[in-house]
């Protein structure tokens, strides 16, 4: 049987067609503006990455007309929390070209990717409806639905939304589907304990940016939370999986780890201090944080977002970090894209005894 063949919008370093390709899709054409990004995804896969503009790949998009996935993640500043979300920002237009590529190959199913506040909130109530209108006329039934990254083994909690659509006469489902591959957590510690102190060949340091303490700490219930340090990088638990790791890493915004509770005493100097602070203890002078908290390095914050380690990104440090926080988690794009096949194979859910067992034939 010949592979389902797929077209990637908006590829990045490849988060979202590392899964696809794994899935057994035969990915024809990739394309991103990142220079650095294209450069990753040129590394690491067969075929290669267009570094152009989307609506300048046009006549390249046109000639794979009729293949059987469309899918990508459009750039989600302009929806993210983490930003202004305003729906006037340049990046939010380029859903809008997603659709028109989808107009253009009339493709038999498609996923679209970007940041669950564009599922949620109302402010985009009105942009959800146009969405779901325009795939309606193009003859697409579609769902959409939230997924969160350490439900599927990642040992990140990344929650992200996907628009699934198909043109075949089947129910999506995916509410249900999602639920075969549901998977313990991993938290931090199981992920990277093997690399070990930073510094050494398997974990070399990449973030020099210093460990500093805020002088007015904002304290919030759990001492991984709040503001105990200056810029808005958080130290993470070894006992859960990590937060969302932003795209802003590279400096101070970069999540901390405490190397003495990782991988010497167990001892956490982060909830000392938390427990110091919420008794009515004065704060620390800003250098009184020890050398055990440091940064989280390049390989640690590839193997949080699921990347393998075989993996090879190009480019500078601090675009890696970008390349990394920017993308899908490979863990998760895996998941959506054994979901899109499903739909392609014309896999139907059945339910048992009226329970919302995914079933697939």
């Amino acid at each position: 049987m010949d592979k389902p063949s797929a077209i990637s919008l908006f590829s990045g370093a490849g988060g979202l067609d590392w899964g696809f390709e794994k899935a057994g899709f035969d990915i024809l054409f990739a394309n991103d503006v990142d220079k650095n990004a294209c450069s990753t995804y040129n590394f690491n896969f067969l075929n290669n990455s267009l570094c152009a503009p989307i609506e300048e790949c046009k006549s390249e998009l046109i000639s794979l007309r009729g293949v059987d996935c469309l899918f990508g993640g459009p750039p989600c500043q302009g929806f993210s929390v983490a930003g202004k979300m305003d729906l006037n920002d340049p990046r939010s237009q380029l859903v809008h070209h997603f659709v028109k590529v989808l107009g253009i190959i009339d493709p038999r199913s498609f996923v679209m990717e970007n940041v669950p506040s564009l599922a949620t909130l109302k402010k985009f109530s009105e942009f959800r409806i146009q969405l779901f209108n325009e795939t309606k006329n193009l003859g697409y039934k579609t769902e959409l639905v939230i997924l969160n990254s350490s439900e599927f083994g990642v040992p990140q909690s990344r929650k992200r939304m996907f628009l699934f659509g198909i043109k075949d006469d089947i129910n999506l489902d995916i509410s249900v589907r999602k639920n075969r591959y549901i998977k313990s957590p991993i938290n931090t510690y199981e992920a990277i304990k093997h690399l070990g102190c930073q510094g050494t060949e398997l974990n070399p340091q990449t973030c020099n940016a210093e460990v500093t303490l805020a002088a007015n700490p904002i304290l919030r219930k759990s001492p991984y939370a709040g503001m105990l340090f200056n810029g808005l990088g958080r130290p993470i638990s070894p006992n859960v999986p990590a937060p969302t790791l932003p795209a802003s890493m590279g400096g101070n915004k970069t999540p901390i780890i405490d190397e003495e509770q990782y991988y010497k005493s167990g001892l956490s100097w982060v909830e000392n201090y938390h427990k110091h602070l919420r008794s009515g203890g004065n704060p620390y002078l800003m250098h009184d944080a020890p050398k055990s908290l440091r940064r989280l390095t390049l390989k640690e914050a590839a193997i949080l977002h699921s990347y393998p380690e075989d993996f090879k990104f190009q480019g500078p440090k601090s675009s890696i970090y970008k390349q990394i926080g920017n993308s899908v988690p490979p863990g998760l794009s895996f998941v959506v894209a054994q979901i899109a096949l499903e739909l392609l194979n014309n896999q139907k859910v059945h339910y048992v005894d009226d329970h919302q067992l995914a079933l697939v034939a």
